[in-house]
């Protein structure tokens, strides 16, 4: 069974995930981590719990979710794994830092390790994420789906009746639309949602309240 422990990072309050099961081996998902107690608390957090990171997994490549893979990567040597629809976003950090907070971002970008397309499995443990492509938010959203588990990491792309949004550079409103009616709509109505920012949800209570997806 899934143990999921989420953190709330960042000035943004992006969420970072660890997700483990009964083997101790656990993937990290949107490292958002960024002031040093909250990088401390994650390290703490899997240190402490003995568990064994196989992949760090990026929903999509906007500063938020990702300034914290330095600390990954240097604490447990992995390398983000995204689509390369979105490498473009993370090689750019710096200027989504200046853009997003004003601010300048003096932390290494780690190499990415690996890029994931549609379909492609993520294994850790006893479980796998079959990676699903949720464009619009950005060009290479992807969200990360264990079925045998009912859960889905979704990033930006659907949060507690709302939506990430797509004004931001290589965002598409109707790419957005098509994955929130033809792919996020379509899971099963008992799958729990764990999004980019904000509380859980599930498919049936989006279906049922959320105006972006009747």
């Amino acid at each position: 069974m899934l143990k999921i422990q989420r953190f709330v990072c960042n000035p943004y309050q992006e969420n970072t995930y660890v997700v483990s099961d009964e083997t101790q081996e656990c993937v990290i998902i949107d490292c958002g981590v960024y002031f040093d107690d909250e990088r401390l608390s994650l390290i703490e957090y899997i240190n402490g719990n003995e568990l064994t990171p196989k992949h760090l997994l990026c929903t999509h490549g906007h500063f938020d979710h990702c300034m914290g893979n330095d600390t990954v990567y240097y604490e447990y040597r992995l390398k983000p794994e995204l689509s390369k629809k979105d490498e473009f976003l993370m090689s750019h950090m710096d200027d989504q830092a200046m853009y997003f907070l004003g601010m300048e971002y003096d932390r290494d970008t780690p190499p990415i390790g690996n890029y994931l397309s549609p379909d492609d499995i993520v294994e850790f443990g006893s479980h796998r994420f079959k990676v699903i492509a949720t464009p619009g938010h950005t060009p290479g959203g992807i969200t990360f789906y264990c079925e045998e588990e009912k859960v889905a990491f979704t990033g930006d792309t659907l949060f507690q009746m709302s939506i990430g949004r797509t004004d931001f550079e290589g965002g598409d409103d109707a790419a957005m639309r098509h994955t929130l009616k033809e792919v996020i709509g379509k899971l099963p109505a008992d799958t729990t949602i764990w999004s980019g920012h904000g509380p859980k949800t599930t498919i049936a209570d989006e279906l049922r309240m959320n105006p972006y997806l009747r």
